[in-house]
C-alpha cells in the first residue's frame, strides 16, 4: 500500500471530475495520462471506474484506441485486428479495450473503444468512413450527441477530435491524397475491406494549442488541477461548431508559424 499523502483515491476522483463539470449521462471522449495525475491507487481501472460510476449507465464512455504509424499508405497498408491490435495511445485506453464490456470500432488507425449506453451507436459503421474522423467516426457522433471530451494531464495536441474539425473543414493538408485499401479482422474474425484516405503524416506541423486559449475564453472549455494533472473538459458541439468555422475561414490556422 502506498502511504503517500498526495495519492488520488476513486472517491476523491469523482468528487474531482464531478467538480470539473462530468455528470450522469455524459457521452464522453477521455484522452489521458496516467502518470500525470501523480500516485492513483487501483492504477488505470480506478479512473476508469470513476468516471463510469459518475456518468452511471446511461452514459457512455470513449477512449482512442489509436493504430495508426507513419508508414501506413496505400503502398504500406495498415494491418488491423479489432481483437488484438493494441492501442498507443495510453495505459488507460488499452484497459479499457481489454474490458470485456467494451466495444471497439473498426477503423484501421483510428479506431476507439466505448463502454455505456451509446457503445454500439458511436462504434458501429467507423469501417465506413472515407477518412479517420469524418462523420461517420465516433468523434463526429459524440459532438452531434451532446457529448465532451476530457483530457486529463494532456494538452489539445491529444485532442484527435480536432482532426475531425480539419476534416469537415476540409482542411488541405490533412490527409492523404490516395485512398488505401485495407483489411481488419472484425470480432467473428473476418476480413473486411475499407477504403480511407488516411491521415498525411507528412503534413507541415499543426499546432493544436493555438486553440486553448480560445476555447477557454469562449466558455467551450473548463479547466481544473486533479492531483498533478491539468485537466480539460469541453463541450464537443460548441467546439466542433467553433473551429470548423474557424478553420474555413483560415484553413492553415492550425499550421505552426
Amino acid at each position: 500500500m502506498n502511504n503517500n499523502s498526495n495519492s488520488m483515491t476513486q472517491n476523491v476522483l469523482m468528487r474531482e471530475l464531478t467538480d470539473l463539470g462530468v455528470k450522469r449521462g455524459d457521452m464522453l471522449i477521455v484522452h489521458s495520462s496516467l502518470k500525470s495525475l501523480g500516485y492513483v491507487e487501483g492504477g488505470a481501472l480506478s479512473v476508469i471506474n470513476s468516471i463510469l460510476d459518475i456518468i452511471g449507465a446511461e452514459g457512455t464512455l470513449i477512449v482512442p484506441t489509436l493504430t495508426g504509424k507513419r508508414e501506413d499508405s496505400s503502398k504500406c497498408p495498415p494491418v488491423f485486428n479489432v481483437l488484438e491490435t493494441p492501442c498507443w495511445t495510453g495505459i488507460i485506453p488499452e484497459t479499457v479495450r481489454k474490458l470485456k464490456e467494451a466495444k471497439r470500432s473498426l477503423h484501421p488507425t483510428h479506431s476507439v473503444s466505448a463502454i455505456g449506453h451509446e457503445k454500439d451507436y458511436v462504434t458501429c459503421g467507423h469501417q465506413f468512413s472515407g477518412s479517420p474522423c469524418d462523420m461517420r467516426s465516433p468523434y463526429f457522433l459524440n459532438a452531434i450527441n451532446n457529448g465532451h471530451i476530457l483530457l486529463i494531464g494532456v494538452d489539445q495536441e491529444s485532442n484527435t477530435s480536432i482532426h475531425s474539425c480539419e476534416e469537415l473543414a476540409q482542411v488541405p493538408y490533412h490527409l492523404q491524397t490516395d485512398v488505401t485499401v485495407a483489411y481488419v479482422a472484425d470480432y467473428a474474425g473476418e476480413k473486411i475491406r475499407i477504403e480511407n484516405r488516411l491521415h498525411n503524416w507528412e503534413k507541415p506541423e499543426t499546432d493544436f494549442n493555438k486553440l486553448d486559449a480560445l476555447y477557454l475564453e469562449t466558455g467551450i472549455m473548463k479547466m481544473k488541477q486533479i492531483g498533478n494533472a491539468e485537466v480539460r473538459y469541453i463541450d464537443a458541439g460548441r467546439m466542433f461548431t467553433f473551429t470548423i468555422d474557424l478553420l474555413k475561414k483560415n484553413k492553415l490556422f492550425l499550421i505552426k508559424a
